[in-house]
């Protein structure tokens, strides 16, 4: 009887229920995650999440990450049905200052150039499909796993809970991953498509924009999108509202509310959860270590194109514009702006960059959301 009682306890630990060595591997790339956000900075408010929720999805009998658990409520009521994407997107909205969009407009199109890394990344995942016969992406997973090359994690997760459901964990590790490592990922690239004497290009100061066009850019925005892509509009919607809520100066309560409560919270729970998707059988994959490749390579190229079309609109300028701000179209927001300035700075110390940078890199938030929803109105 006694024997019978320490097996059933036996049977109850974490030690006889671990199964095999992949949990315990999940757990350490769990463990990873944290060191990587706490010791390197790297995006720490949502790998630190996201690593600890990675490390509770292994655990062995708790099942927190299953259908019953706790993080898989939370994917079920936020992620499944995009609440949690779509509440990040008003916070960012509330966050984010359009001014230097609005005073030059023409820095759009750097946001929208700095989007061609999505469809490429869509061909080369269908192309990686027919090359590696151990991995196999449908159209929906390529389209899911494009979207990392707009660096927008938000919108990653918003169209992978759409389309590609089960390689979520691995699509928003990707985006997120490589938007941390922004200043080391980008910078050889802007130096390799540059000269010394276009970095050095010094920019006029953007002129002032009134309260009156920050009111009306949410509403032009939003229209635009009603009339041309209405998929992209709970993404823009969503977006521009809590921009308007910031430009109005008559809800401070709900702006201040929406940038720091609200998203400190939906924060919280989209890592845990995300990282609730990181269990060992779902995420140790052939299909997994393609994301993270073609991943990689989504964003150089996207880096890469926003980089060209700024040497294009350099030449037709006659050398007004400085071509690295085109690198900050992906919508790492704020940090492809610094980085635009720090590598503007070595080539000329008097050479400001980040109001500049910060029109195409707000741009690119707009530009993933577009190409978000136009994917999902084609394929979802």
């Amino acid at each position: 009887m006694q024997s019978d009682l320490l097996l059933r306890l036996w049977e109850t630990t974490g030690v006889a229920n671990f199964d095999g060595i992949g949990p315990i591997a999940m757990i350490l790339v769990g463990g990873g995650l944290i060191y990587l956000g706490i010791s390197r900075r790297f995006e720490p408010l949502l790998l630190i999440p996201i690593g600890f929720g990675a490390i509770l999805s292994n655990i062995p009998v708790a099942d927190i990450g299953g259908p019953e658990g706790i993080l898989g409520y939370f994917y079920s009521v936020g992620v499944s049905t995009g609440i949690f994407p779509l509440l990040i997107f008003l916070g960012v909205g509330a966050l984010t200052d359009f001014g230097a969009l609005i005073a030059d407009p023409k820095t759009l199109i750097l946001g929208a150039a700095a989007q061609f890394g999505i469809f490429f990344t869509l061909l080369g995942s269908l192309a990686m499909s027919e090359v590696v016969p151990a991995i196999e992406f449908s159209l929906q997973d390529a389209a899911a796993i494009g979207i990392i090359g707009g660096a927008d994690g938000p919108t990653a997760i918003f169209l992978a809970s759409r389309l590609s459901p089960d390689l979520l964990g691995a699509i928003a590790v990707a985006a997120y991953s490589y938007m941390a490592l922004v200043p080391i990922i980008q910078p050889p690239i802007m130096r390799a498509l540059t000269t010394e004497q276009e970095r050095a290009v010094a920019m006029d100061e953007l002129r002032p924009v009134s309260s009156t066009e920050r009111i009306l850019f949410p509403f032009t925005v939003l229209l635009l999108v009603v009339l041309l892509l209405p998929s992209a509009s709970p993404l823009i919607g969503m977006l521009m509202f809590g921009n308007l809520l910031r430009e109005a100066g008559v809800v401070e309560r709900l702006s201040q509310t929406a940038q720091h409560e609200l998203i400190n919270i939906v924060t919280i729970l989209l890592g845990l959860t995300v990282g609730s998707r990181l269990a060992a059988d779902a995420f140790l994959t052939a299909e997994t270590i393609g994301i993270l490749v073609i991943g990689l390579v989504a964003f150089a190229v996207g880096t890469a194109t926003g980089v060209l079309m700024g040497k294009a609109m350099h030449r037709l300028s006659g050398g007004q514009v400085n071509p690295l701000i085109g690198a900050a179209g992906v919508s790492a927001v704020p940090m492809a702006a610094r980085v635009v300035n720090k590598v503007g700075l070595e080539s000329n110390p008097n050479n400001h960059l980040l109001m500049h940078a910060m029109g195409p890199n707000v741009a690119g938030v707009i530009g993933s959301a577009v190409a978000a929803g136009f994917l999902l109105s084609l394929l979802g």
